[in-house]
């Protein structure tokens, strides 16, 4: 079954990766602030994979990938990394998370549609059907969701409106998310995941020294390596995030089709609903419970 499933499998595994990552960043962005927070884990990341590369490949640096890998791989990490994710920050300050990250349910359907266009890709018509089936089950748990952003990052209870340019914003935000995977499978062919995943890393971190270095925030980048319990939360979600979970999905899309691929990686949303309940002592409403019950009712279906 494995190696029948195996960009299946380790797409979900990259999902739980989300999960954990996600718990980290929330706890860690609240104290130090989503762009610091940003460079810091992809640096941290860099260190993570690079010893990695050289304990199992011998190569600290990925030298042995050519010229057109190199340019996919960092258009990849420019347009994943920091562009989707910046527009999506932007998108939380301006119409909310749970508007926000109902948008972003439509990462799986653009990501097929650009698989299709870039790469040739093709879904059957039960992978399609898979697909729906899981997006509405992460649609419904994300409509539950009752949670704002302010200017900090940090996320509280509330409402705001919303507006043609956020919604946009979170639009694109899924764009690149979508883009970042479908153009890492266009440059990644057959060569390895993690030294792949390390040249997306330099990418994020060349994107986001610049952004922190227009907008001014070395001071508050500087203060947040001092604060200890966020480097814990920073660095767990990092090994887990960057590290893990971002060459363990390009595991996934050199085995399977970057639209199944995403649509696996996205629950997230779901599986997060378990450890908010236990940790976070949040009440989960019916609604939420049966998006999650339809989202791994799809999930099934891939594997049928």
């Amino acid at each position: 079954m494995f190696d029948t499933y195996q960009g299946e499998i380790f797409a979900l595994i990259t999902s739980f990766c989300w999960t954990v990552s996600a718990l980290s960043y929330e706890s860690a962005g609240k104290k130090i602030g989503t762009v610091p927070m940003n460079l810091i884990r992809m640096l941290i990341a860099f260190v993570f994979v690079s010893l990695y590369t050289l304990v199992v490949r011998g190569k600290i640096l990925p030298f042995d990938a050519d010229s057109e890998t190199w340019f996919w791989l960092l258009i990849s990490g420019l347009v994943g990394f920091v562009i989707g994710d910046i527009m999506l920050f932007q998108a939380f300050v301006t119409i909310g998370a749970r508007v926000s990250m109902l948008v972003m349910s439509l990462v799986p359907p653009i990501t097929a549609i650009l698989g299709w266009m870039i790469l040739g890709e093709t879904m059957t018509g039960k992978q399609i059907l898979a697909m729906m089936v899981t997006v509405s089950g992460i649609a419904m748990v994300m409509l539950k969701r009752k949670k704002k952003v302010n200017g900090d990052g940090n996320l509280k209870p509330g409402k705001i409106s919303v507006t043609i340019i956020g919604l946009l914003l979170a639009l694109g935000g899924a764009a690149g998310q979508a883009g970042g995977l479908v153009i890492s499978k266009k440059g990644m062919g057959n060569y390895d995941a993690f030294a792949a995943s390390q040249i997306r890393i330099i990418a994020g971190v060349a994107g986001y020294l610049i952004i922190i270095s227009i907008a001014g925030l070395w001071k508050k980048t500087f203060a947040g390596l001092k604060n200890i319990s966020a480097m814990k939360a920073v660095t767990l979600g990092s090994f887990v995030g960057p590290f893990l979970g971002v060459s363990f999905s390009l595991i996934a899309v050199k085995y399977t089709s970057t639209g199944i691929a995403a649509t696996l990686t996205s629950l997230a949303p779901v599986i997060i609903i378990l450890p908010s309940m236990l940790i976070n002592k949040e009440k989960i409403s019916f609604i939420e419970i049966a998006g999650a019950v339809i989202s791994v009712a799809g999930v099934a279906l891939f594997f049928l």
